[in-house]
């Protein structure tokens, strides 16, 4: 009875746009020091003498700690305090950053990534979790969508700055820059948000971790969600991680401020997620992501083209197809599972980071042994299973509700 008497935030009130500003602020720093150092995985490379594959571990072990970290959120998702858990996941990972900017070996670099990324699994399962259950159910679609945006702008911010001061200075100082911005931003996230209004349930008699799990995972829609998240969000880190090796190298030769420039792109996420997110509530989920998984298969492609203007308009496309994607399979996973949201939402990014970890990772060897076509094409490849799971589950869900109709009159 106290969770139905409860106020939900609803759109435009003062405590809607703290939410929003505060939720804005921890998603650059969360995905800022997440993603910093994909532009700069070739430097990386030249500095410490490592192939494509062995230096894209820089991001690998970050990804690889969140997918790892999700499995004790996902347990333990139900007693996690929203606010405290994310305010604390952002500061230590911002000092990590700084850490990781000092650091004397690229083994050493690796371990940290990983603390860093078991820190940072701490924010964005519980910042969707957040959302569902305080923000007015009606407009769930459209605050995941400007957050997914956020997140967008996050990765954007992190990789311009430190991609600039390599330039000017060098990796080292412009890591250090983002690790102290982000903590700044930690202290102001823990002012800024208002406190949940949902209860923290304390544990239970017999309160079974395994079988949350397992509820979820019975939900054959659930895991078809779960799977797309694997694909789409492996194949953007993907992408991401290896075309600053085609654009640094000839014919193109641009600078490492010039590529950095590149992910202003980004910026078409911020669109396209809260555009699309707004959509998937008008004309349902399901048709929104497969024209997002669309968007990101024909980029993917146009990539392969010689001129550099074919590869950024191919990369424009599938930025602006994974966020609307991202977003929508987001909040698609939340509406039509049963069960604590948190856990649902941990266990999508569970599938989200291992995905990035180990197609993000794939993706080097493709690159080594048959140049940017071999990586365009994985992914590619992959980006077609995922469409065809999106329309199955599309149409699964549009004859269900035929058939529901059909039974009512």
């Amino acid at each position: 009875m106290e969770t139905e008497m409860r106020s939900f935030i609803e759109k435009d009130t003062n405590a809607y746009w703290r939410a929003i500003v505060t939720l804005f602020l921890g998603s650059v720093a969360a995905f800022g020091a997440e993603y910093c150092l994909q532009p700069i995985i070739p430097v990386l490379a030249k500095e410490f003498n490592l192939m494509p594959a062995t230096a894209s571990l820089a991001m690998s072990f970050g990804t690889a700690g969140m997918a790892f970290a999700m499995i004790g959120i996902a347990s333990f998702a139900t007693r996690l305090e929203r606010k405290k858990t994310m305010t604390i996941a952002l500061g230590v990972a911002a000092v990590l950053a700084i850490a990781i900017a000092i650091s004397s070996s690229f083994e050493l670099i690796l371990g940290l990534r990983l603390c860093q990324g078991i820190l940072l699994a701490g924010f964005p399962a519980l910042a969707v979790a957040y959302i569902n259950e305080e923000f007015d159910p009606k407009i769930i679609g459209l605050v995941v969508g400007i957050y997914v945006g956020a997140n967008s702008l996050g990765g954007l911010s992190g990789r311009l700055l430190i991609s600039t001061l390599t330039d000017f200075f060098s990796w080292r100082i412009g890591l250090g820059a983002a690790g102290a911005l982000y903590l700044l931003i930690a202290v102001a996230f823990w002012f800024g948000l208002p406190n949940p209004t949902k209860k923290i349930a304390a544990k239970k008699n017999g309160d079974n971790v395994l079988e949350g799990f397992k509820s979820v995972l019975r939900n054959k829609a659930v895991v078809t969600i779960y799977a797309i998240a694997f694909i789409i969000m492996g194949s953007f880190v993907c992408i991401y991680n290896y075309i600053s090796y085609v654009f640094i190298a000839p014919p193109y030769n641009l600078s490492q401020t010039v590529v950095g420039m590149i992910f202003t792109m980004y910026l078409l996420g911020a669109v396209s997620s809260t555009v699309m997110g707004g959509l998937s509530d008008r004309y349902g989920n399901g048709k929104i992501l497969c024209l997002g998984c669309i968007m990101m298969l024909v980029g993917t492609l146009i990539t392969m083209g010689s001129p550099l203007i074919l590869k950024i308009i191919g990369l424009a496309l599938f930025t602006f197809g994974f966020f609307g994607s991202h977003s929508t399979a987001c909040s698609w996973a939340g509406k039509i599972a049963k069960g604590d949201k948190a856990r649902i939402s941990s266990m999508y990014m569970l599938f989200y980071y291992i995905g990035a970890s180990v197609i993000g990772t794939v993706g080097g060897f493709f690159l080594s042994s048959y140049g940017w076509d071999g990586v365009a094409l994985f992914i590619g490849s992959v980006l077609a299973i995922a469409l065809l799971m999106a329309m199955r589950l599309t149409f699964s869900e549009f004859s269900l509700f035929h058939f529901n109709l059909h039974k009512v009159h």
